[in-house]
């Protein structure tokens, strides 16, 4: 197998999975700013031109962060983060999603909306970002209402792919400067401890 990284929310995903799994991969680094992942050999990959990809020993690519995870977690089953029973798999699904949609794409919003690296490749309008901006930090508030219960991961009881992916949330963030404010009690006990994990680095 082959793994293509690079840097954005997305392969760090992927990046975290390994490391919390302890799977090791031949990996290829992307560069955008060559656009290298719109040549024609990537282009064969992923039409969409997009990473992570996960190429296989016989050439097929599997796209998309969760399911790269998905298919390794099959052949990795050791240290399942993606639950064990029928209903923790549906409450790591449900908290995956909602990371996903309610925080993730978010942000992705704002990065898209006021990085350069978008410009020549969309219409970007500031106001939107600034809409985005003041949303991820009510999406913030509710993520922390939601962890009252004094859970220790976004799921519950055990550290799963939905605390990764709000792992890259936390990660993307920082970066942009939308971190969750600092009286959210519960949300920033999560993410102290999602900070000192090995994984945090990859």
């Amino acid at each position: 197998m082959k793994f293509y990284n690079a840097s954005a929310g997305n392969p760090r995903r992927v990046r975290i999975f390994l490391v919390e799994k302890g799977i090791e991969i031949p990996t290829v680094t992307v560069d955008f700013s060559k656009k290298e992942n719109y040549t024609e050999a990537f282009l064969k990959r992923n039409s969409l031109g997009e990473v992570p990809i996960l190429e296989l020993d016989d050439g097929t690519a599997i796209t998309e962060s969760t399911a790269i995870c998905r298919y390794l977690e099959s052949l990795y089953p050791a240290t399942p983060l993606f639950g064990t029973t029928d209903v923790e798999k549906a409450q790591i699904e449900m908290w995956d999603r909602r990371i996903e949609f309610h925080l993730f794409a978010v942000l992705s919003n704002i990065v898209r909306h006021e990085v350069d690296f978008f410009a020549d490749k969309m219409e970007q309008l500031p106001d939107y970002a600034a809409t985005q901006r003041r949303l991820i930090h009510k999406k913030w508030a509710w993520l922390d209402a939601e962890m009252a219960d004094e859970r220790p991961f976004i799921a519950g009881d055990t550290f799963s792919i939905a605390d990764i992916t709000a792992m890259a949330v936390l990660s993307g963030s920082e970066w942009l400067k939308v971190v969750p404010a600092p009286n959210l009690r519960h949300l920033n006990k999560w993410a102290d401890a999602m900070r000192k994990r090995e994984s945090w680095s990859a």
